[in-house]
């Protein structure tokens, strides 16, 4: 890449929207980034496993850096995962067990390793734990990190201030918790953290460790957090607004075609590296529902490949613009003559809860046949010679049989 290329790629990344701000300075940074190689991190407690679009968004900007000859590092806490970040939380957070912490990054490896690389031979994204370095802090070490910050400085967040005045505990181990995740900077001695803007405060705290401890200055580079401009809403799992990364091509795609046409936008530029140039092309607010195929086709060629890509937007049409039952349906077996609708939502879907099921059926959210069934206690029959077809909710398509 020359030293023209180099550039123009380093503009279109600070000035694509993704970014939102730059400490010290984007000037300094964009500096920094031609003239030498810098190191980078994202750090993340993997509170659970799985990811959606919004986390995805941080690993392809940490990847176009890699590309460019920077090295990288992916961090999870599986230290820090077992205190809990109060950040931008009204009460404490549960605490994580090390050996569930590592089970939940073994899965977000996996599924970022479709944007991300760790295996180029001559520059791999590198995976980290801060379990690496926080164990081996002896009791007086850690008395000594607490020297570097005030009790005034802790207590100014946000969430802290909110809990005081609503006489909510503020527990010890959340208290410190900015100190250990700030020496996860100090530790791998880097130039550069990425995070989200709920994620500021705690990578300001690394930056003036990096300060004391290694004498120089890291830049904090902070990222959107992907929300609905309308409602404000933030894509997750808990608001039933994520497109999550462990989906295969054809959910992934149906998921994408349930946002909302405000996020259309957002997506593509978050998600994918289609030219600003051309996502205006599309005229998103007159036509929507073309756009959003093409945002959904996108995004899911390049978590699957081109070929899962087009099966998944043909099965999309045939099923919800033609109104067909999917001959790709999976089958599930029942093993018996009869079953209780609530057992057979469960069978068919093992992931959800029980709870869960109950209200698909109670909102009338499950089809066998054709015909809505929406009372908890109904036994299902099941035919010896053929298939009863279930749908449950937009998008679970199932072929039953015994």
């Amino acid at each position: 890449m020359t030293f023209k290329e180099k550039e123009k790629k380093i503009d279109e990344i600070l000035s694509r929207g993704i970014i939102v701000e730059i400490l010290p300075s984007k000037e300094e940074f964009r500096k920094a980034l031609l003239e030498k190689k810098l190191t980078f991190y994202i750090g993340a407690d993997p509170t659970g496993d799985s990811l959606h679009l919004s986390h995805a968004k941080n690993f392809l900007l940490l990847e176009e850096f890699r590309q460019l000859g920077h090295n990288v590092n992916v961090l999870f806490g599986d230290f820090t995962a077992c205190i809990g970040d109060p950040s931008d939380r009204e009460s404490s957070r549960t605490m994580l067990t090390r050996e569930k912490a590592r089970e939940n990054a073994s899965s977000w490896v996996n599924q970022i390793s479709r944007i991300i690389n760790f295996d180029d031979p001559k520059n791999p994204a590198h995976v980290r734990y801060n379990s690496e370095w926080i164990d081996q802090l002896t009791p007086l070490k850690v008395v000594d990190l607490f020297t570097h910050t005030t009790v005034q400085q802790l207590i100014e967040r946000d969430m802290f201030q909110r809990r005081l005045e609503a006489s909510k505990p503020i527990y010890l181990n959340e208290f410190v918790y900015p100190m250990f995740q700030g020496y996860d900077s100090v530790a791998m001695d880097v130039d550069v953290e990425l995070c989200g803007t709920d994620q500021i405060f705690n990578a300001l705290m690394g930056r003036s460790l990096v300060r004391d401890f290694n004498n120089k200055e890291k830049f904090v580079v902070a990222v959107n957090l992907m929300a609905n401009p309308v409602t404000g809403e933030l894509m997750s799992k808990s608001n039933g607004t994520g497109v999550f990364l462990k989906s295969g091509a054809v959910d992934m795609f149906g998921q994408l075609m349930q946002q909302p046409d405000e996020m259309i936008e957002i997506i593509l530029v978050n998600n994918t590296r289609i030219s600003l140039e051309k996502i205006k092309e599309l005229d998103i607010p007159n036509q929507p529902l073309e756009a959003k195929m093409f945002m959904a086709y996108e995004v899911t060629k390049i978590f699957h490949g081109e070929d899962a890509a087009n099966n998944a937007k043909e099965t999309f049409v045939s099923t919800f613009s033609k109104r067909k039952f999917p001959e790709n349906a999976p089958i599930v077996n029942t093993e018996s003559e009869t079953i209780g609708i609530l057992d057979l939502v469960c069978k068919c879907m093992p992931n959800e809860s029980k709870s869960n099921a109950r209200r698909l059926i109670s909102q009338s959210s499950v089809s066998i046949n054709n015909e809505k069934h929406n009372e908890l206690d109904e036994i299902i029959v099941i035919p010896s010679d053929g298939f009863l077809e279930v749908k449950i909710g937009k998008r679970g398509f199932y072929r039953i049989q015994q």
